[in-house]
């Protein structure tokens, strides 16, 4: 791709207009003649600074934020902007060939996509996926070895929407994190409809403070064109007042735009009246939990502002299954439950609890920990949390990465100071695992938190390994024989 093309909107430069052959931001990559290289400022890494290295390798041009004394530079205001939109021109915009779709907050937004993508399907159009639990076009699944896959690195996003709209995707449904908003992923994408669910304390390692995650997820709404949020989240209400864009507001308590009327909560789905205006659809889902029916009433909002009628929506959604450890049931054969959920926020966490508590016949029994190199200061209120809602919690290790995983226990241990909660320590999770199943009463239901979807464990130095608690489970179901 000519230079000039590949700036356009990006910047304007008096440089000749060559060849651009490779678009790069990692300075360890191998480059050279018709590379283009974009230097972004990291927190442990300024990548100006490795200019001139990358120059004597033969590097064509260079976007850089500052004069870094060289003739082959274009400068700009934001490298990671540009990057986002660099990327966009170098696979030929393929945002624009889709209808795009995405959903923010901290909790709800792979089940929300999955709903909306599933309904989608279901009513004959082919749909792309890009989500925590990987990447989908179509019925095809692409597993993505990303370890933070929800919101890709533009040289991972861009390609992956070209593959979409190559293949006759009419749509893409996304999450959106605040990480992938703060460092532009997205820069170059207009949303038809962002959707956000709700904010609650996450992420503060990346970001600081709650008003800081707050912004983030704020910025989405600067780059759609409807957006859909949900006032009974504090921090939803206070988006509503702040965006300046079309918006529409849904609630399972309010009186909102879209609401949920009259919820019937049962073991395994839910019953409401989907109200929009002055009309009401009789509404059944699979999804157990109060939650999913705020999950489920943002995804049928989301499609009737895509243009779906209500009527042709709502009797699709009651086919539509849960998500992949959401909530997942276990087949265990036996008188007690196990339940894998992904919950890895005090929030989620009394979401799946409370939800289970009301429908539990014996003990509820938690099973959680939580990540090392990560946001100190929710361990003790997972512990909290946890305790609202658990009959008996077994503390031990999630994806413990360079911490030492009794270290983060200790941690977690601070915030069942003062309750009631009979609990246990085991730092290896496997062991902790074969410890509750073999210590199950009848009627239990336990609930094996954080990992959900997660098929591996990351230990220290970044080793991944192997880690699917499926398979986990039956092993321990098959060591009681």
């Amino acid at each position: 791709m000519r230079l000039s093309e590949l700036l356009k909107g990006v910047a304007e430069t008096n440089l000749p207009d060559i060849e651009i052959t490779g678009l790069f931001s990692d300075s360890r990559k191998e480059m050279g003649e018709g590379s283009l290289f974009v230097c972004l400022s990291g927190r442990n890494f300024d990548a100006h600074l490795a200019v001139p290295e990358l120059s004597k390798k033969g590097v064509s041009v260079f976007v850089v934020e500052r004069d870094c004394g060289i003739k082959n530079q274009v400068i700009v205001p934001d490298t990671r902007e540009a990057l986002s939109l660099l990327w966009a021109n170098f696979c030929g915009n393929p945002q624009r060939e889709m209808k795009m779709v995405a959903v923010t907050g901290t909790n709800g937004k792979t089940t929300i996509t999955t709903v909306i993508k599933k309904m989608l399907s279901a009513l004959g159009h082919k749909v792309g996926l890009i989500g925590t639990c990987g990447d989908e076009i179509g019925d095809e699944f692409l597993h993505s070895e990303r370890l933070a896959p929800s919101t890709p690195e533009p040289a991972d996003f861009y390609p992956l929407l070209r593959k979409m709209a190559d293949a006759g995707c009419e749509y893409c449904v996304m999450e959106a994190t605040s990480q992938g908003l703060v460092q532009k992923r997205l820069a170059g994408v207009r949303f038809e409809v962002a959707a956000f669910t709700n904010l609650t304390q996450d992420h503060l390692d990346v970001h600081g403070t709650m008003e800081n995650y707050y912004q983030a997820k704020k910025t989405l709404f600067y780059q759609c064109g409807k957006a859909l949020i949900n006032i009974d989240d504090p921090y939803g209400e206070r988006l509503f007042g702040e965006a300046e864009c079309e918006k529409y507001s849904f609630s399972i308590d309010k009186e909102a735009d879209f609401s949920a009327d009259a919820a019937c909560l049962r073991p395994h789905g839910s019953i409401y009246w989907y109200c929009h205006g002055h009309k009401a659809y009789k509404t059944e889902i699979r999804l157990p939990g109060g939650y999913n029916v705020s999950n489920t009433l943002c995804a049928l909002a989301c499609l009737q502002l895509l243009g779906f009628s209500p009527e042709d929506a709502v009797p699709i959604i009651k086919d539509i299954d849960g998500v992949r450890g959401r909530c997942e049931v276990v087949p265990t054969g036996r008188d007690f439950t196990v339940i894998l959920d992904y919950a890895h926020s005090p929030d989620a966490l009394e979401n799946i609890l409370g939800s289970v508590k009301e429908c539990a016949s014996g003990r509820v029994v938690c099973l959680f920990g939580c990540g090392g190199n990560r946001d100190p200061i929710k361990r003790p209120i997972m512990a909290r949390a946890a305790a609202k809602y658990a009959d008996f919690l077994i503390i031990t290790s999630d994806n413990p990465r360079n911490e030492d995983p009794h270290a983060i226990i200790t941690d977690i241990l601070e915030g069942l100071i003062g309750t009631k909660t009979e609990y246990i320590e085991i730092d290896n999770r496997r062991e902790a695992i074969f410890w509750a199943i073999k210590n199950a009463r009848t009627d239990d239901t336990i609930v094996l938190a954080g990992k959900g979807h997660e098929d591996y464990q990351i230990l220290a130095g970044g080793v991944k390994i192997h880690f699917d608690e499926r398979e986990i489970v039956k092993e321990a179901l098959e060591s009681l024989d």
